[in-house]
């Protein structure tokens, strides 16, 4: 799997492709809010994409980071333990995006396991954690640590009830989209099939 040789060809441009939509910027916003979420324990990478792999590959943090946005003891992963067998990480980072998809995150915005293990795709990797940070300041509770502006704002629900009598006035109001007949008229105009009057 990890002993997969260099990509050639269209396989090749593919691969460059998703690699330049990989953001060092978001990277550093990312360890950041991990390591506020988690602690300094577990420990901060050197800068660079194969580093920041690594650094999640095992499963570890990811697990003690979602863990950290629960209530102590009620984290969604019991079983948290380095291992250097692939199966064993596989395992945790499976474990972590169940968890993240049960927190709220959808199933589209979630990377596959091979993303982070094999460095494939760290992009999406970076948008899944992006928006587990995003959906941890909009659930507003005490467990999110770190700066609300490192994530955009999602967006919220704003339910508006309007009145039966406030609903009717609506329809016999012509809408913008439609166009507008205000200074329409007909004057000047002559009937159809008579000739115009030339003086």
């Amino acid at each position: 799997m990890a002993n997969r040789g260099p990509a050639y060809g269209l396989s090749r441009e593919g691969q460059q492709k998703i690699d330049r939509q990989y953001d060092p910027e978001l990277e550093q916003i990312l360890i950041q809010w991990i390591v506020a979420q988690c602690g300094p324990e577990v420990g901060q990478p050197q800068p660079g994409k194969d580093e920041f792999q690594k650094w999640l590959k095992d499963g570890t943090v990811l697990c003690k980071l979602i863990n950290s946005l629960y209530a102590k003891g009620q984290g969604p992963v019991a079983k948290i333990q380095s291992s250097t067998m692939a199966f064993k990480q596989m395992e945790q980072i499976s474990q972590f995006l169940q968890a993240a998809e049960r927190y709220g995150i959808l199933a589209t915005d979630i990377f596959q396991t091979v993303d982070l293990w094999e460095g494939k795709n760290m992009a999406c990797v970076q948008r899944t954690l992006m928006n587990l940070g995003g959906l941890a300041v909009a659930k507003g509770d005490e467990f999110f640590a770190g700066d609300p502006n490192w994530f955009p704002k999602k967006s919220q629900e704003n339910r508006r009830a309007f009145s039966d009598d406030k609903l009717k006035e609506g329809q016999s109001v012509i809408g913008l989209q439609m166009g507008t007949n205000r200074g329409a008229s007909q004057a000047g105009m002559t009937g159809y099939g008579m000739p115009r009057q030339i003086l």
